[in-house]
């Protein structure tokens, strides 16, 4: 189904409309490979919309953290030497969301009930693999 999961049906529309994306693999061994190449570029190089321009490794390992104090320091000092570009004033960096949910539960409070009951044995496998990158 189309609305199953639209984390995943966003992902895949992504890939199905990279330029070099070939439609049909005439083998196993070429999609695999050529999924290798664009899961690689999606993780460490596409700066992502809905993450406010960061890249899904940056904010899976929290760098994107010191990132983002980097480019206020720099939008700042923009601001500081030219405040006359800057119409809505001093530029504020955005940062990703904190939860991410595809049916979110909302408290009385507006925030968002986040689900503590998962397990996840891989993910501390997956935060070190992302280390060597």
């Amino acid at each position: 189904m189309s609305n199953d999961n639209p984390f995943s049906e966003s992902q895949f529309r992504t890939l199905k409309y990279q330029p070099d994306y070939p439609g049909r693999f005439e083998h196993y061994a070429q999609a695999e490979r050529w999924c290798q190449d664009y899961f690689e570029w999606y993780n460490y190089s596409h700066h992502h919309s809905a993450l406010e321009g960061f890249t899904p490794v940056q904010v899976f390992t929290q760098s994107y953290r010191e990132l983002a104090r980097q480019r206020e320091q720099v939008m700042s000092a923009a601001f500081e030497v030219h405040p006359e570009r800057f119409v809505g004033g001093r530029p504020k960096v955005k940062l990703p969301p904190q939860v991410v949910a595809i049916n979110p539960i909302y408290r009385e409070d507006g925030s968002i009930e986040t689900e503590t009951g998962v397990n996840f044995p891989t993910l501390d496998a997956a935060k070190e693999t992302t280390k060597l990158h």
